[in-house]
C-alpha cells in the first residue's frame, strides 16, 4: 500500500477508497481480470461503486504506471499489476490469460533496432494456445 500512497502523493492525485480497492484487488490475483470482473468482485464490499468508477480508477492507475492494460484481441481489456516486463498467454478456447514467467525478452528491443529506424520505446508480447483445462 505504501507504493500507491507515495505515487499518488507525488502525482498530487486524490487517493480514493475506490482506487485503493481496485488496486488491492489486482494485487491479490494472478488472473488478468476485465473491468467487469473487477466490478463484480468488489460489488459485495462496495455496493455503491459503479462500473464507471471502476473504469475511471483503472484509467488513473494506468496513467500513474501502477498497472498495465492488456489488449489480447477479444474486444475488451484485461488488467495486470505486475509491472515487470513479461509476456502473456491466452487460451483461445476459454479466454484465460496467464503470465509467462522466467522468459526474458530484454534483448528483443535491441535486436529490433537493427531492422528499423524507429526509436522503439516499448513492446507487448502475447502468445495464444490451449490452457491445461481446455486440453482435456
Amino acid at each position: 500500500m505504501e507504493n500507491i500512497t507515495t505515487v499518488f502523493k507525488e502525482k498530487k492525485l486524490k487517493l480514493t477508497p475506490q482506487r485503493i480497492a481496485v488496486y488491492k484487488y489486482l494485487q491479490s490475483t494472478k488472473e488478468h481480470p476485465s473491468a467487469e470482473l473487477i466490478y463484480k468482485a468488489l460489488q459485495p464490499t462496495y455496493p455503491t461503486m459503479s462500473l464507471a468508477t471502476v473504469y475511471k480508477a483503472l484509467k488513473t492507475l494506468i496513467s500513474v504506471e501502477l498497472i498495465i492494460e492488456l489488449n489480447v484481441g477479444e474486444g475488451n481489456f484485461r488488467y495486470d499489476c505486475n509491472m515487470k516486463p513479461h509476456p502473456h498467454i491466452q487460451c483461445v478456447n476459454c479466454g484465460k490469460v496467464d503470465d509467462i514467467e522466467g522468459i526474458s525478452f530484454s534483448n528483443v528491443l535491441e535486436d529490433v533496432k537493427q531492422y528499423t529506424n524507429y526509436d522503439v520505446i516499448a513492446t507487448r508480447l502475447y502468445f495464444y494456445g490451449l490452457c491445461e483445462n481446455c486440453k482435456k
